[in-house]
């Protein structure tokens, strides 16, 4: 069969799934696989756009890549780049193609080399894109393809418009703290260095969520802006719906103080204070502090409170780190790396505590790691790249401690 031939077949059933089918989630399925056959590419996925999050998820997916519960934002991205300029956009090859720095597909499973990615315009606006990536042949994609995309994309559009259709994007819970175009520098010899560029994340209430990333990528940067220990350059930091962008000294404090509760990979604990003494000194900050001794005792430390840091194991002492934080009864817990200088057994008992944590009502959870595998137990994982958030995505099964496997 020759490729118009081929191509002309396509449409056909394209046109049958999208305008035939009652069923429109059934006719996008079919359409996407039709589409993704037809071009011989190892995955696909359609991104819709939430217009109230401005991010885009994959309403529907195919291929090895298990993109459930993702999204990316609008602009971010080969996919969002699309959605916002409403143009579409052949890469044959990402290892030469500027700026790529590996795509969503990359981060579930995929080694993307070739994509090409259409957007999904109606008459009025971009409703979002179609996106194949990996030409199997390895020759990438042509505008003869392209075309074929934009056809079935714009049929697409068209139903979509007419039938109407939930986006998928999971934004349920209140929101506790929200970051806007965040970006932050740093001076480096004459020049600046660019940390973070432009991140926009919600964190919401009793969650637990998992920022996700290599070393160098920004991730405990965000979080020491979040924890108010460093200041953002540009953008907006808003807590419970207040602004606090520029925080006075003495309110930056108090936040600190009666607010967050922090854990980090280092224990600093002081060496000649007891493990009892050093969660009291913690607990004497706030107005309302939890008993030491009972926070002691949640952390399974209740006959070693007497004991001296130096006569504790790495995991006890992290251990009494997590009770400190919790003694203040804090809305908010931020654990850098928690587990990075534990053994493996140890850190399966420290995330235990620390996901006990998230039950109590009232309490976030906000961990950074570049483990993948710790982030199997959150309910959400925020992916970062590059100082940018490549990807947001909802644990459908978080795991317990002990199910994890690294």
């Amino acid at each position: 069969m020759t490729e118009s031939k081929r191509f002309s077949r396509a449409m056909w059933q394209i046109m049958e799934q999208l305008l035939e089918n009652d069923n429109l989630e059934e006719g996008l399925f079919r359409s996407l696989e039709t589409i993704v056959q037809t071009l011989k590419s190892e995955a696909g996925a359609i991104w819709v756009l939430d217009k109230e999050t401005d991010r885009l998820s994959p309403l529907f997916h195919t291929g090895p890549a298990d993109l459930t519960g993702v999204s990316i934002e609008n602009g971010q991205g080969v996919a969002g780049m699309v959605t916002k300029t409403g143009k579409a956009v052949i890469v044959d090859d990402t290892a030469a193609y500027p700026g790529f720095e590996g795509s969503i597909f990359d981060d579930n499973g995929i080694v993307t080399k070739s994509m090409l990615c259409v957007p999904l315009n109606n008459l009025h606006e971009t409703l979002g894109c179609v996106q194949v990536v990996n030409s199997l042949d390895g020759t990438g994609y042509d505008e003869e393809e392209q075309e074929l995309c934009e056809r079935m994309a714009s049929l697409a559009a068209i139903s979509i418009s007419e039938k109407g259709l939930g986006t998928g994007i999971d934004d349920k819970g209140e929101v506790l703290i929200s970051l806007r175009n965040v970006t932050k520098e740093f001076p480096s010899g004459g020049d600046v260095l660019q940390i973070l560029k432009g991140i926009n994340l919600d964190i919401r209430k009793n969650e637990f969520l998992v920022i996700l990333g290599e070393s160098g990528c920004g991730k405990s940067t965000m979080l020491n802006i979040i924890g108010g220990m460093d200041s953002l350059t540009d953008g907006r930091l808003i807590i419970e719906g207040e602004e606090f962008t520029r925080p006075s000294e003495s309110r930056l404090t108090r936040f600190r103080r009666e607010y967050v509760g922090f854990i980090f990979q280092a224990y600093n604990l002081m060496p000649n204070l007891t493990a009892l003494e050093n969660v009291r000194l913690i607990a004497e900050l706030v107005a309302d502090p939890m008993s030491p001794e009972e926070a002691i005792a949640r952390v399974g430390l209740a006959d070693r409170g007497g004991n001296y840091p130096g006569q504790l194991s790495g995991g006890q002492q992290q251990r009494v780190s997590i009770a400190r934080a919790i003694v203040k009864k804090p809305r908010l817990i931020l654990a850098d790396e928690p587990t990075a200088a534990l053994d493996y057994s140890t850190s399966v008992e420290v995330l235990s505590l620390i996901s006990e944590i998230v039950k109590n009502p009232g309490t976030t959870v906000v961990m950074v790691t570049h483990n993948a595998e710790i982030a199997k137990m959150a309910d959400r994982v925020v992916k970062m790249r590059g100082g940018r958030i490549a990807s947001i995505r909802k644990n459908m099964h978080p795991l317990k401690a002990e199910e994890l496997v690294w």
